[in-house]
């Protein structure tokens, strides 16, 4: 069977979606297109270029934090100093380069390069221009940047949409406009784009599955906020959620697969092998779940 998958954004949590990927292969559900946000746009992109859930184990058991993670190097500072000014020069703890040459090397494994290298049409993903303060879908916005998809590589692309802030330097990107673009995680305005394929007012040609690493579409949970340290959270998780649950209708939600991941940050670099395994089993049955009642 063929189906339209959308991947959600969630950092390490995202080791629950190659369980949800095994699911779908047991059942013979083929995924046409697929698209995400973050974590969501790297599972999709692997996804895309011929990975599948066994090769995908298998990658990440031997993946390191030190695979992508890497400071710049200012010698004669301390580790607090360096955090500091890595932040307010960079606007990042850590650059993303490593993270792109080590998907790079991933991708070209599969003859992946760019996105002539894929069926067109068959991978989206969005990232946040701050510097225009809108959405950028990828590959479709790049033209109006000067970009050609068919010589963008998928692997920078991806490093856009999963330069969460703060944790990841930017990616600096000079277009067609006034000012270089500075652009982070598609978080920031979407961290759930099922509104990349779905077509209210059109039958879509496929069925869609969406894979929340949530438990629910319900509202967020109401907070109480005494201080501006407090309010910063609650700014960051508004902007992530707000958009996508007011496009979201209840009748969508029945396409949705909701994996809740509990106790396990979206930085938690340090995931131990049987965490990580518990997050894979975690995915594949909720995806099972999904299925046997999936009309």
């Amino acid at each position: 069977m063929e189906a339209d998958g959308v991947f959600a954004g969630g950092g390490v949590k995202a080791f629950a979606f190659i369980g949800a990927l095994r699911a779908l292969e047991e059942a013979g559900v083929n995924l046409t297109r697929v698209a995400g946000t973050s974590a969501g746009a790297l599972t999709a992109a692997l996804y895309m270029a011929g990975y599948r859930s066994d090769e995908l184990e298998r990658t990440m058991e031997t993946f390191e934090p030190s695979d992508i993670l890497e400071h710049r190097k200012f010698f004669s500072l301390s580790p607090r100093v360096l955090k500091w000014v890595s932040l307010y020069r960079y606007l990042g703890l850590y650059r993303g380069d490593k993270f792109e040459a080590w998907l790079t090397d991933l991708l070209q494994k599969k003859g992946v390069r760019t996105f002539a290298d894929l069926p067109k049409g068959s991978l989206r993903m969005v990232a946040s221009d701050l510097s225009y303060g809108e959405f950028f879908i990828l590959p479709d916005d790049l033209p109006r940047y000067g970009k050609s998809a068919d010589q963008f590589s998928v692997a920078k692309a991806v490093r856009m949409s999963c330069s969460l802030p703060f944790l990841f330097e930017p990616v600096r990107l000079k277009g067609g406009s006034k000012y270089e673009s500075v652009i982070v995680d598609g978080a920031v305005l979407s961290n759930f784009p099922i509104w990349l394929f779905s077509k209210r007012d059109k039958k879509e040609k496929r069925p869609i599955i969406g894979f929340q690493l949530s438990a629910s579409n319900e509202p967020l949970p109401e907070r109480k906020i005494d201080n501006g340290l407090e309010m910063v959270p609650s700014i960051l998780q508004t902007m992530q959620s707000a958009h996508d649950r007011q496009y979201i209708a209840k009748h969508e939600a029945e396409s949705i697969v909701f994996i809740p991941v509990k106790d396990v940050s979206v930085t938690d670099f340090q995931l131990d092998t049987k965490e990580r395994q518990e997050l894979i089993k975690l995915g594949e049955r909720k995806t099972n779940e999904f299925l046997s009642r999936w009309p």
